[in-house]
């Protein structure tokens, strides 16, 4: 503020003016150095980056992990080096049992090929795995004396469920890899998908009438080997809208041949994600099952097999559903081009562009070479 005065006090006045001023200025820069200070506290207050996390894992056990995970070792089969790809967090697995057994995943991971392997279960190598300095180990629920030994190490031990899951548990666990992985947008976009297709699915399954709901024979690696209601079996067959004519024997896993007669189903589906190969030509030529509706009518399927068996819990299970509501009831998913709906899952989530004639040979799997 500047004062205008007139006559002998002018030079007075000028004096007060320019103290005025001097104030103002003054007052100006000791309120903005009090803004900079106080910027500079609030940045001296900010709570440094966490440089820990604490996730449960499937077997309800809390774990501190670092924040940032760079390197992974892998000690169980169960999908479980699946789930990291399909979540983008393939590169960062540094040690792993061998993946022969899933010629497409290492198709589309090449350098899977030459991971060293650091023993399974409970069978691990904890110098191996100590000389290879790991973030973290994802080992299955069921290696507890494996799991031990790495957790003395001094290495945080993630389990995962390797089987062991109904759908929800398997969507949980996508999810807590997520967070583990920092990577909890594509674990949610893998649920969405599960739960669009399953939402689909059950709509229109649900239209048909219990008595004329397709009966299923699961026949897992030998001929009288099956699961019973406690099993992924039972799952797959239910959210596909089947029956599964061995839900009866429970935990049970194994049969006899009267047993399978007189359930007598009305479609088998085959599988060797345990036992051995059975090619659809001896289930056929059989003597024993020659009687079984089935078999009169030609219901025989083998299970298909992408980076992973499609009747086992993994994150492409959920074509394995698909794939089975189609096989039971063609008439209400004429719609669906499973084979382009593939091809759009394995770009989706595995970034990977599938050919064709890729999906056809996961429709036509054959011995392990």
């Amino acid at each position: 503020m500047v004062l205008k005065m007139k006559g002998g006090r002018n030079k007075v006045y000028r004096a007060i003016n320019k103290k005025l001023v001097t104030f103002s200025l003054i007052s100006m820069l000791l309120l903005m150095t009090s803004f900079i200070l106080a910027g500079c506290g609030n940045q001296q207050n900010k709570p440094p980056a966490a440089t820990e996390k604490t996730v449960m894992d499937m077997a309800g056990k809390n774990v501190k992990l670092p924040a940032s995970i760079d390197r992974v070792i892998v000690t169980c089969y169960g999908g479980a080096s699946h789930e990291l790809v399909v979540l983008g967090a393939g590169d960062k697995i540094v040690a792993q049992p061998s993946m022969k057994r899933f010629p497409q995943l290492v198709k589309m991971m090449p350098r899977f090929k030459d991971l060293p392997d650091p023993g399974i279960f409970d069978n691990v190598n904890i110098e191996a795995i100590l000389k290879l300095k790991p973030d973290l180990v994802v080992a299955s629920v069921t290696s507890t004396k494996g799991n031990q030994k790495i957790e003395e190490a001094g290495i945080p031990v993630i389990t995962v469920s390797t089987g062991v899951a109904d759908i929800e548990a398997l969507k949980k666990e996508f999810r807590m890899m997520g967070e583990v992985l920092n990577k909890s947008n594509e674990a949610n976009a893998l649920v969405s998908y599960w739960d669009n297709w399953l939402k689909t699915i059950k709509e229109r399954v649900s239209k048909i009438p219990e008595a004329k709901r397709k009966r299923v024979y699961y026949m897992l690696g030998a001929p009288l080997h099956t699961n019973g209601s406690a099993w992924w079996g039972q799952t797959l067959i239910t959210a596909a809208g089947g029956l599964n004519v061995a839900s009866e024997i429970g935990k049970g896993r194994d049969i006899n041949i009267e047993q399978l007669l007189t359930w007598n189903p009305d479609v088998i589906i085959i599988s060797s994600n345990e036992g051995r190969f059975i090619p659809i030509s001896e289930v056929k030529n059989n003597p024993q099952f020659k009687d079984l509706q089935a078999v009169k009518e030609g219901q025989l399927y083998q299970c298909p097999i992408g980076t992973f068996w499609w009747d086992r819990p993994s994150p492409e299970g959920i074509l394995g559903i698909l794939w089975l509501a189609q096989i039971l009831y063609p008439e209400n998913f004429r719609d669906v081009d499973l084979t382009q709906e593939t091809i759009k899952f394995y770009q989706t989530f595995y970034h990977y562009n599938l050919t064709e004639q890729d999906v056809k040979e996961f429709f036509n799997p054959g011995p392990l070479q």
